[in-house]
């Protein structure tokens, strides 16, 4: 896999949110790489049973499914999560092969960058958080950087956990 750079290609804001947000995405992907099926299911934190590595990927990609489909765009919620099982993506991971996963989380980063790309920064949420506040495109890109970001660090000692290995 190819690594992109965090550094961007041009300085205006869109690029260099689009270019830290497809880094970290990236980032997650190279975590993943050579990491057996077996140990892409293992959950080795003794108090976190959900956690494993195929767990963190569903987890990633269906956290932009909500951004971008549900609140960016108001479309209906057909994330496998629920009120009675919040974490469910978390739970159905383990069943899927993390090539699939991977693969999935791809094609779904390219079409967001394509929405990404074709709207404005400015451009409120049809769909709503807390309170009812209406969020741009803008604080949604600033929130899946750190929301990624955040998960790569689970990723990091996930992998580090399980095989070894370290610094992807």
């Amino acid at each position: 896999m190819t690594r992109c750079t965090d550094t961007p290609a041009a300085w205006d804001e869109r690029t260099q949110l689009t270019t830290f947000l497809d880094y970290t995405r990236d980032t997650a992907r190279a975590k993943c790489e050579g990491l057996s099926e077996e140990n892409a299911r293992t959950a080795p934190l003794p108090n976190s049973p959900l956690m494993t590595v195929s767990g963190v990927i569903n987890h990633l990609r269906w956290v932009e499914y909500y951004w971008f489909q549900v609140i960016l765009l108001g479309e209906e919620d057909l994330a496998p999560m629920t009120d009675e099982d919040p974490d469910r993506e978390m739970r159905i991971a383990v069943g899927f092969p993390l090539p699939q996963l991977l693969a999935e989380y791809a094609e779904q980063s390219r079409r967001y960058r394509e929405l990404a790309a074709a709207t404005p920064l400015d451009q409120k949420s049809v769909g709503t958080i807390r309170d009812g506040l209406r969020v741009d495109l803008r604080w949604i890109l600033h929130h899946l950087v750190e929301e990624t970001a955040r998960h790569n660090g689970h990723l990091d000692i996930l992998r580090e956990m399980l095989d070894g290995t370290t610094g992807n």
